[in-house]
């Protein structure tokens, strides 16, 4: 390896460090008690460092939560392989349950934390990423609904319908809420079930 390859190589993992550290410590102390100094003391680097890969604290966190939907998106990609439309959105639950239970942290920030979006707004940056996913599901859902699959209803209704059930279950289970209502051993199994149960009551007669 040549010394321009070493070097671009250990940037991308002094980058890599920076995102996994600071989502751990976003995720342990919330978003507005870290600061880029408590990150740079964590990876043992200087601040002057860090601002040589990422201009503040709100740029770390939007990286971080892109991170994870690139992760989230991958998962879907052989989605589009389904035809039945019914069957693809049932697996692209399943991939969402699967993705929330892999990689808590990153959903945590993603999807339950409001700082994300606060610092969207002071970056006046958009979510491409996390707008891609949620066309993904609208998409499928119209799909349903042409091919006469689901009850007709306003797609976004539908979408929300479905989204708020996964994200409610991922959002309980990695609180540990679920065990509250069935055994420990048998909360990701009943969650998938939940899920199915969903998908079948949607189904048109």
């Amino acid at each position: 390896m040549g010394i321009v390859a070493r070097k671009e190589k250990q940037k991308q993992e002094i980058r890599s460090l920076i995102l996994e550290e600071s989502m751990k410590l976003f995720v342990e102390e919330g978003f507005s008690k870290v600061s880029v100094r408590k990150i740079a003391e964590r990876i043992q680097y200087s601040p002057t460092t860090l601002y040589l890969y990422f201009k503040d604290k709100n740029e770390i966190l939007f990286y971080c939560c892109e991170s994870g939907f690139k992760k989230m998106l991958e998962q879907n990609i052989a989605l589009g392989l389904i035809s039945d439309p019914i069957e693809r959105l049932h697996q692209m639950g399943v991939n969402y349950l699967n993705f929330g239970l892999e990689y808590p942290e990153y959903y945590d920030l993603m999807f339950i934390q409001e700082a994300p979006m606060s610092a969207l707004i002071d970056m006046g940056a958009g979510w491409s990423s996390g707008d891609q996913a949620l066309e993904a599901l609208k998409m499928i859902v119209q799909d349903a609904m042409d091919k006469g699959l689901v009850v007709p209803a306003k797609v976004e209704t539908v979408a929300m319908a479905v989204w708020s059930m996964v994200h409610g279950l991922v959002s309980l289970a990695i609180r540990q809420r679920l065990d509250k209502l069935v055994p420990a051993e048998d909360v990701e199994k009943t969650m998938h079930e939940s899920l199915d149960w969903l998908l079948k009551t949607m189904k048109k007669a």
